[in-house]
């Protein structure tokens, strides 16, 4: 066996760690221009967090599987990460009226972070 279950969920809990990590560093460090733009960056980057927590949760339930349900799983856990991301930029942008450039800046910077992780060994 290539690779465990139990170390896709670690990977996957590291991921979700090192993004909200990031949106909240990201966050704090536009307070230093606005209150606005902070809750842009940390709505971006927190969006990334929770979409991938989703993945994980989708592509890991129900322990091991043959490889066309492992698939399902995984490619509804990606469908579930990327409705979280474009409802929370629908509700960022145009709801809320919060300014554009943090928001895509804290959700690049959670999406980048992920891409480390990934190169980092366990």
């Amino acid at each position: 066996m290539l690779n465990s279950v139990a170390a896709g969920r670690r990977q996957a809990q590291r991921i979700v760690v090192s993004q909200t990590v990031c949106a909240f560093g990201l966050a704090s460090a536009f307070v230093l221009q606005s209150w606005n733009h902070a809750a842009a960056a940390l709505l971006g980057g927190l969006a990334v967090a929770v979409g991938s927590a989703l993945m994980g949760w989708r592509a890991f339930a129900g322990g091991v599987a043959g490889p066309g349900v492992v698939l399902y799983r995984l490619a509804g856990g990606v469908a579930l990460k990327w409705l979280v991301i474009v409802l929370s930029l629908y509700l960022g942008l145009a709801r809320w009226g919060l300014p554009p450039i943090p928001l895509l800046v804290g959700l690049c910077a959670a999406l980048v972070a992920s891409l480390l992780v990934y190169r980092i060994p366990s």
